[in-house]
């Protein structure tokens, strides 16, 4: 017998095992039940990829309407609809005013904290879960790092002061995706749900950037890295020659030393990321001008321009310099330049290819995870009854904009109701 074994469990009512935005709400809810509830969190403290991500202004939601909202979670938009009608948009903003913190929309749609902050709402909640309005407090075990399950069914963890063994009448399992490992998500727990026949699909990059094929030229690089492309557009085209695009959007983005990051692309990200995966390259077209037509940017190009250089052409007429004017010069041929027709049919439409996807760490978010065909609709484990999954570790992507942090409370809330259902069954 090995000496995890032979340590005497902990009996508890209910474990949580994660501490972001899903694992907080599910112990906020069954806590509010009345039911004992102990969070495990392998970092030093909670929410941690919380207050990062709120770091420039928490995103906390999104005001668009519910149906657009839902379609923003793409191929998993149908598991996760009823989970968002359960707690979605207004859910979350009743729920931070709950909290003593008011929430405004922004022009974009974006729903903040009146203060743009994430500490304080972090703050409140916390005092909340130790000091609940009804039922009864939240235990925190911080520095605790699950390990999986011994052969009598107890979890087991890892901390300072050596193995726990802890029994649970029901877990949470809330341990995030796969970006940001220094945070905590580092994604260890996938070999542990597959070892028990869970069916995991890959973590992948979320939200991420990409590297340019062969990469920027050293000039490029250095003088560019960092400066955004503002107020253009990117389409992915379809796959046959006639299709209506794949993605088209107007925006911004930013060049990075190596390729191309920001709102924009991370935007397109799920598809560009599928084109890569499928045909080891992918592409997207780059609009440089998107609110001139073609015909009036092909009619400037052509405009006779005298004695003058076609750098200050481009910019007399068009307005075109700085970085959209160097990254013309970085991806178009010489000949391109002697050529009106060519050069315009650039500015409209440049192809820019990606050879790869930043690393898994470095992206926002993940996409991958446990898949909702091996959970009930109370997202309980088929393969593990009394063990319920939520948060960003599921298998759902979804743009910025506040959908992410939305889900992962609408996941954490609706496993909180499944831990119910199920110990009121039992």
């Amino acid at each position: 017998m090995s000496d995890i074994e032979k340590i005497a469990p902990l009996d508890l009512a209910v474990a949580v095992i994660g501490g972001g935005p899903a694992g907080l709400m599910a112990a906020q809810q069954i806590s509010q039940a009345g039911l004992g509830v102990h969070l495990f969190d392998a970092m030093p403290s909670v929410g941690r990829k919380f207050l990062l991500a709120g770091r420039g202004g928490l995103n906390l939601t999104h005001a668009e309407p519910s149906d657009a909202f839902v379609r923003r979670f793409a191929a998993r938009q149908n598991v996760l609809e009823p989970l968002l009608a359960s707690f979605g948009a207004q859910a979350a903003r009743d729920w931070a005013q709950g909290l003593g913190v008011e929430t405004f929309v922004g022009s974009s749609g974006r729903v903040f904290p009146s203060d743009m902050k994430a500490a304080p709402l972090l703050r409140a909640w916390l005092a909340r879960l130790r000091h609940p309005l009804q039922g009864v407090p939240v235990e925190f075990h911080m520095r605790h790092r699950w390990t999986g399950w011994r052969s009598d069914g107890c979890l087991t963890f890892a901390t300072p002061a050596g193995a726990v063994a802890v029994r649970a009448k029901a877990v949470v399992l809330a341990l995030g995706g796969g970006s940001w490992a220094r945070l905590g998500s580092d994604g260890a727990w996938v070999g542990l749900l597959q070892a028990q026949g869970v069916d995991v699909a890959p973590l992948l990059p979320a939200n991420g950037g990409f590297d340019v094929a062969g990469g920027w030229s050293p000039f490029f690089a250095e003088k560019f890295a960092g400066q955004p492309f503002k107020t253009v557009a990117i389409a992915v085209a379809g796959a046959e020659p006639d299709a209506a695009p794949l993605f088209h959007r107007k925006g911004e983005f930013v060049a990075t030393s190596t390729g191309v990051e920001g709102s924009l692309i991370y935007a397109a990200s799920q598809v560009l990321r599928e084109t890569l995966l499928r045909d080891g390259r992918a592409e997207f077209l780059l609009d440089l001008l998107p609110d001139l037509s073609a015909d009036r940017v092909r009619a400037e190009v052509s405009h006779p321009r005298g004695s003058r250089s076609l750098s200050s052409h481009l910019k007399s007429r068009l307005h075109l310099d700085g970085i959209k004017a160097a990254v013309l010069r970085e991806c178009l041929p010489k000949a391109s330049f002697e050529d009106p027709q060519a050069l315009a049919s650039a500015i409209k439409a440049l192809p820019i290819s990606l050879q790869s996807m930043r690393p898994l760490d470095e992206a926002i978010s993940s996409a991958g995870g446990v898949r909702f065909e091996s959970m009930g609709s109370d997202l309980m484990l088929k393969q593990r009854p009394g063990v319920f999954c939520a948060g960003e570790m599921l298998d759902w992507e979804a743009p910025t904009g506040g959908y992410l942090l939305t889900a992962s409370l609408a996941t954490g809330y609706c496993a909180a109701q499944g831990v119910m259902g199920y110990l009121q069954s039992k």
